[in-house]
């Protein structure tokens, strides 16, 4: 309710378009469900002319040359009332209507022959009496013919005005139909007391790093400003989905004391030409008002990506005009004091070359997978709000999320207390976070799956193969657990700990495509079979082998070549080499791959007995994990390589050790006073470096 200059309250505003309203319902009410009582009844031409000839006619109103009201003498009035052709009669007024059809003449001209067949039959009547008359529209039937016309004048009437209210309301007010070009912006809420800080945000340290230097500028400008410093144009969050980068900008909203308005790149697109456009200055006009402030724009991709590309196959060029709107607020001829936009994408290839330059967004800030330790962070913040055991081991847990995003861990989370609820426990275990794992990985398990006691073999023996190839190849991932039970559309699945490796050769590679291999060359030496079961694998090692040829240049016939396409401007329609070339990767994937089957059939033909005894433990338990294996195929190769490695750095150490020591022994002159300096000896047995 709105209220007075005084305060008080006012009463709501009367309209006069519910009076309009009101009027024409009644009009039409009275129009359509009027009294019928005391109207004429209908009649025809062959009623009328037997009436005449009867001599029962006294007068006929010929109103508008169509419309006749007929009279009957008052005799004939009471003798045809108990006729049921004429029961509903009025005794008053006129008593009979019908249509003449207009013709006037004609109309005449037939009443004549019924009086003159009336004298021929001997009935004695007067002339009818024929009245044509005019007749004159009262208000009500004016009001009921021009009532569309007042109508379409009351809606056109509210839509100017919805218009005009539109226009004159501002940004982000009104809401009427003239905001379709508004910004949608929404405004944080310095008073928000759940608002999100850093302190939310795990990892990413370098990220806020970045983003903490624009929010400090924001704060101390004059700091910057006295070393001729100016203030960042925007920065640019990229990286997968759900590393962070939305919540990153909820951070910067909570920790900034400047206005922060928020926006998503899909609210620019619409129907209308020239709504994005429009859309794009109204949020800046915003900001300028508000200014210094922050402008966040997330999915930047849905508004920013390259112009002129497959310009052919669309005739529409209102994303481009958006864009192009956008690029003249960021950096164009009116400079935006104290704007800063930070943008959101998981589509930094795609964008506009233009919207990339050094003075729209200078910075672009990578927000990357998390290592081992910001997994840690991240499982810390999302076991706050859970009822856990005590035994939980969280690195451990970091350690069985490689390729985790945030937004996965913290999915992990509730599915296992979801599974812990579901079995009824006090607090969530460690085994139900491990059971979460494999339920995000792998999928629902299926153990009412019907299979044969064959097929089960088959796959008990696939499995053994991957897990015994992997663990005799010291560059394959360290295997933690075996399992045959169905779980989504696999029928089984060799658990491994992917090592977080930054860069690859081409031994890591052959070592991983034989791993990939083994199942399939385990079911055929060991079964003599060749089944469906390894299309995944069979796909992985295709893409990891035209990777080795196309991308990496691991290939001495194609040579020190590269095709692939880090900005994703090639045409998909054309390949980056010729005939030839094509004919020579494909050589040369066939080679890697058979070197690989080669190395795997080695492996599986020494290693058969063990195979045999794993997948009978297999069939057995259905799951086993890194200890069953060990304990029939003795150390993995992966570890051994590490106790070799941990040796090595052991004895280096203890040389450069020794060397620190001799260094230490320093000898000082002072004058003709010689001091010898000795390091200090640790106090206790635990100060010892081994």
């Amino acid at each position: 309710m709105a209220e007075n200059r005084a305060g008080t309250p006012r009463g709501p505003r009367f309209s006069f378009m519910w009076f309009w309203a009101l009027v024409a319902v009644g009009i039409i009410s009275a129009s359509l469900f009027g009294e019928t009582e005391g109207r004429p009844i209908e009649g025809d031409w062959d009623m009328i002319n037997g009436l005449v000839e009867n001599g029962c006619v006294e007068r006929i109103e010929v109103r508008d040359r169509e419309n006749a009201n007929v009279y009957l003498t008052k005799a004939m009035v009471d003798s045809l009332a108990k006729d049921e052709r004429f029961k509903g009669m009025p005794t008053t007024g006129a008593h009979i209507q019908f249509n003449t059809g207009g013709d006037v003449q004609d109309f005449r001209e037939q009443i004549e022959r019924a009086e003159a067949r009336a004298a021929e039959n001997g009935i004695e009547a007067e002339k009818v009496k024929i009245k044509y008359l005019r007749s004159e529209k009262g208000w009500g039937e004016y009001l009921i013919e021009f009532l569309p016309w007042i109508l379409i004048i009351l809606v056109w009437f509210f839509i100017m005005r919805a218009m005009m209210r539109g226009a004159g309301g501002g940004a982000g007010g009104g809401g009427g139909l003239m905001n379709v070009g508004k910004a949608r912006a929404q405004m944080a809420d310095k008073n928000n007391k759940e608002k999100v800080t850093f302190k939310d945000v795990a990892g990413l340290e370098e990220a806020k790093v970045e983003i903490m230097e624009i929010v400090d500028f924001l704060k101390k400008a004059d700091k910057y400003k006295a070393l001729g410093a100016k203030i960042p144009k925007g920065a640019l969050l990229a990286g997968p989905p759900g590393t962070g980068k939305t919540l990153l900008a909820k951070a910067v909203a909570g920790e900034a004391n400047v206005p922060f308005l928020s926006i998503s790149g899909s609210d620019f697109v619409e129907m209308f030409v020239g709504v994005g456009a429009s859309r794009v200055r109204d949020l800046f006009e915003q900001a300028k008002k508000v200014a210094p402030c922050i402008v966040f724009i997330d999915e930047i991709d849905a508004i920013g990506r390259a112009r002129g590309k497959n310009s052919g196959f669309s005739g529409n060029d209102e994303r481009e005009n958006t864009l192009n709107q956008l690029l003249t607020e960021m950096d164009g001829f009116q400079t935006n004091t104290g704007v800063i936009v930070l943008a959101a994408t998981n589509r930094v290839d795609i964008l506009d070359k233009a919207l990339m330059r050094a003075g729209r967004f200078d910075r672009q800030i990578e927000v990357g997978l998390p290592d081992v330790k910001e997994r840690k962070e991240i499982f810390d913040v999302h076991l706050k709000r859970l009822k856990l055991d005590k035994k939980l081991d969280r690195e451990f847990l970091a350690k069985q999320t490689p390729g985790f995003a945030g937004a996965d861990i913290a999915n992990v989370c509730n599915e296992a207390a979801l599974i812990a609820a579901r079995n009824d426990k006090d607090c969530v275990t460690q085994e139900d976070f491990l059971a979460a794992i494999d339920r995000i990985v792998g999928g629902l398990e299926r153990r009412n799956m019907p299979m044969t006691a064959k097929e089960r073999r088959a796959t008990a023996i696939h499995e053994a193969g991957h897990a015994t190839v992997m663990w005799r190849l010291k560059n394959c991932d360290p295997v933690l657990k075996i399992t045959i039970i169905p779980r989504g559309r696999s029928l089984g699945a060799t658990w491994y700990l992917p090592e977080e490796r930054v860069n690859h050769n081409v031994e890591h590679f052959m070592h991983k495509l034989a791993g990939l291999l083994g199942g399939r060359i385990a079911e055929q030496l060991l079964l003599d079979i060749t089944s469906t079961g390894a299309i995944n694998d069979l796909e992985r090692t295709t893409k990891t082998a035209y990777a080795m040829v196309a991308y990496y240049g691991m290939s001495p016939k194609v040579g020190n070549i590269s095709f692939y396409d880090a900005t994703g401007q090639r045409d998909m329609f054309t390949k980056p080499f010729s005939e030839q070339t094509a004919v020579t990767i494909d050589e040369e994937v066939r080679r890697i791959v058979e070197e690989a089957v080669e190395l795997t059939r080695r492996i599986i033909t020494e290693e058969r007995e063990n195979i045999e005894r794993l997948a009978d433990l297999l069939l057995d338990k259905e799951t086993i994990f890194s200890e069953d294996v060990e304990a029939i195929l003795g150390k993995s190769a992966q570890q051994i390589e590490k106790e070799l490695n941990s040796t090595e750095e052991e004895s280096v150490n203890q040389e450069h050790k020794t060397e620190e020591v001799e260094s230490e022994v320093l000898s000082t002159n002072e004058g003709d006073i010689t001091y010898i300096v000795e390091p200090a000896k640790p106090e206790n047995e635990s100060d010892k470096t081994e």
